[in-house]
């Protein structure tokens, strides 16, 4: 019998994989006998500076969780072994399991059996993602954490999985919580981490480009670009070269550059357009040093509504744009790099894609849960050029990610990508309105990771009961039940106002003209979206509670979300309560019985010790708090205030009505009498309850 055949009998003779709860799940693997760490966990991390670099990360991972890692004598010995060794070919024969060639660029074999781990890779990605799947292995924390057995034959189906971050629209994160995105990323086998720019660079050759104490320097860019090269991570920058150029366009040097004054797109037929490429891509080809430099491309809106209003009519959009494209790679071409293009002509010229400069790489996004993505991807495969796919976390709009949209979005893109021939896969997250925090988007960024590693469909129920234990250390259920709590919430909130763009239904005033159309809507779903946000706020208490503290940012997140789908319920039930028990209340006193009845508490209900103008008051403050906690855990300071001005103006607007109903309260007590809700800026409900009903 060949090795290879002995390989596959061990393993079909094992547990079947779905009993190894990895993250992403190996591409063959069987689950064998757990085994106690005794000791401590010593690691042997071989000969080379790669894999002695992989031991160190897989060190310290573990001894941050609190499990014992000794130099010598520990109850489990692992080994971090190269295939061409002798020690590694030993291994590899003992466990009778062999490489394909597939598997030679990131692939790996791993076998945990009775107190020994060994790892086999024929390159320094393939023994650094052995050793991530170790830590997930090592079940628990502390030194009574144990090793799951296994044997796993495992390598990529994509050669390139990504993760696109938005560093342009507010957030822009420290370099130390990037540097701990590239751990994380890393440590779940992404190998592409792509910073999104349009005026957050500092170029020399444009001082005044680079927004104040919200950029980032060369320096910060190649300690970046250096530190994750250690974890086989290529940081990708891109940097726009077409639309979403406002932030650049807006100031008057380069305002001449633009389609239209102060605009959004740069005008294709202005040489110093060109001249504007050049320059900064020269400075960030310096900085990150990246195989890949990514152009951008998309959403170029304004396109043929200034200047090149007359040749669109000429010669037609998608002519122009892809002229543009190519004079961009030409300019570029003497960099020697990879161009990355968003694909937008794909879907909205696909009879253009063959006049592409074959050389670019195409990145087709799709954002949505719909049957099929082939009309989005087909078009790059048919003209033969590389493709990645890009789907999305959903976390723009949001007050917490979408992930009943973003995980079948994501699954549907891998797995359509992977049949149409497209080699990566590039997460997104956007931050359109600034304030998006990271933490919150892990779900759907390492289910990303899971789909480009896996070969074929990767399901998302699997993921959601397998992540929150490798992730968060939660093996009792608690992060998986939030999450879907937040799912829920979500679906009923989009469900209700007919609209994903949540955020701006949590600042919606509910007494303003849109408020008020919205109140009947919402109104019917309130108590269940509450009930739902609340449910999972004790879910990530009790998670909290059990031990599952290796996230906290991520749980703090979770918990931020919750809340603000909660104080969206209770808005609108709380203002409607108000503007109906003071409706009913003016009712009551147009007559002398009716407002004999009326007592002081009915009115300090409304405004008063514990009324329910205080409750919006304090809960805008408490999401307020937690809200600055999360940013600052992650983020630059800079943007922070933007965010901040809108929580103290919602809290301010309820302030002001505290003080107007406290002056109604010693009116009515001088008085008697109420003025209109009109003069308080509320509505007249028609259908208040009877005072017997109240």
């Amino acid at each position: 019998m060949t090795v290879v055949a002995l390989a596959s009998a061990a393993v079909a003779n094992a547990q079947p994989s779905a009993d190894l709860p990895l993250v992403p799940a190996p591409r063959e693997g069987a689950a064998l006998p757990a085994f106690a760490i005794g000791r401590g966990i010593a690691i042997d991390g071989g000969a080379t500076d790669d894999d002695r670099f992989a031991a160190r990360d897989l060190a310290e991972a573990l001894r941050a969780r609190g499990v014992p890692v000794v130099t010598s004598g520990g109850g489990v010995t692992v080994r971090l072994l190269r295939r061409d060794t002798p020690a590694g070919r030993a291994a590899l024969q003992r466990a009778n399991l062999a490489f394909d060639a597939a598997m030679n660029d990131e692939g790996y074999v791993l076998v945990a059996q009775d107190g020994r781990v060994d790892v086999v890779g024929a390159s320094a990605a393939g023994v650094f993602y052995g050793a991530q799947t170790v830590k997930q292995l090592v079940d628990g924390d502390g030194p009574r954490a144990r090793v799951l057995g296994a044997r796993v034959r495992d390598w990529p189906a994509m050669r390139w999985r990504g993760l696109h971050d938005d560093w342009s629209r507010g957030p822009l994160p420290t370099l130390d919580y990037q540097k701990r995105q590239i751990r994380t990323l890393a440590a779940y086998k992404v190998n592409v981490y792509s910073p999104y720019l349009e005026n957050v660079f500092q170029y020399a050759s444009h001082p005044l480009l680079g927004a104040p104490l919200n950029s980032i320097t060369p320096q910060d860019a190649r300690e970046l670009a250096d530190y994750a090269r250690r974890y086989h991570v290529e940081v990708i920058p891109e940097q726009q070269t077409f639309g979403h150029l406002h932030t650049v366009l807006r100031l008057e040097k380069y305002s001449p550059l633009a389609e239209r004054p102060h605009g959004h797109a740069l005008a294709p037929d202005d040489p110093r357009a060109l001249d504007f490429v050049r320059t900064t891509f020269a400075e960030l080809d310096s900085a990150f040093g990246s195989r890949f430099l990514h152009i951008g491309g998309d959403e170029t809106f304004e396109l043929g509504r200034g200047r090149t209003a007359d040749r669109i009519r000429r010669e037609g959009l998608g002519q122009t744009y892809v002229d543009y494209v190519s004079k961009v790679v030409g300019a570029l071409r003497p960099l020697n790099r990879k161009l990355v293009l968003w694909g937008d002509v794909g879907t909205n010229h696909p009879e253009l894609v063959a006049t592409l400069p074959k050389d670019l790489i195409a990145v087709p996004w799709m954002y949505d849960n719909v049957p099929s993505a082939e009309k989005w991807i087909k078009p790059f495969r048919d003209a033969s050029m590389e493709t990645w796919v890009a789907p999305g976390v959903n976390n723009w709009w949001r007050v917490y990610p979408n992930l009943g949209i973003a995980l079948p979005n994501i699954r549907l893109m891998a797995r359509e990508g992977q049949r149409l021939g497209a080699v990566g896969l590039l997460n997104t997250t956007w931050d359109d309105f600034g304030e998006q925090l990271f933490e919150s988007t892990w779900s759907g960024v390492l289910f990303g990771a899971a789909a480009a590693w896996q070969s074929g469909d990767c399901d998302p129920d699997v993921f959601l009961r397998r992540y929150p234990r490798v992730f968060h250390g939660d093996a009792a259920g608690h992060v998986e039940a939030a999450e879907r709590d937040l799912m829920a919430a979500t679906a009923l909130l989009t469900r209700a106002a007919g609209t994903e763009m949540h955020e701006q239904i949590y600042w919606m005033d509910p007494w303003s003209d849109e408020g008020r159309r919205l109140t009947p809507r919402i109104l019917p779903l309130a108590s269940e979206l509450r009930l739902r946000a609340e449910s999972a706020i004790e879910h990530v208490v009790r998670a909290r509670r059990a031990g599952a503290l290796r996230e906290p940012g991520a749980l703090d997140a979770m918990e931020l979300g919750a809340r603000r789908l909660d104080l969206i319920g209770m808005k609108f039930q709380l203002a409607h309560e108000i503007a109906a028990q003071y409706s009913l209340l003016l009712a009551q006193g147009r007559d002398s019985a009716g407002a004999a009845a009326i007592k002081w508490y009915d009115l300090a209900d409304l405004s008063g010790i514990n009324g329910r103008l205080q409750d919006l008051r304090d809960v805008h403050v408490e999401n307020r708090v937690l809200y600055e906690t999360a940013w600052r855990h992650e983020n630059r300071p800079a943007w922070l205030p933007n965010v901040l001005a809108r929580f103290d103006v919602s809290t301010q607007l309820w302030v002001s009505r505290i003080e107007r109903m406290n002056q109604v309260r010693a009116q009515w007590a001088r008085t008697r009498r109420l003025p209109p809700p009109a003069e308080l800026g509320m509505p007249e409900v028609t259908d208040a309850p009877t005072p017997a009903a109240r």
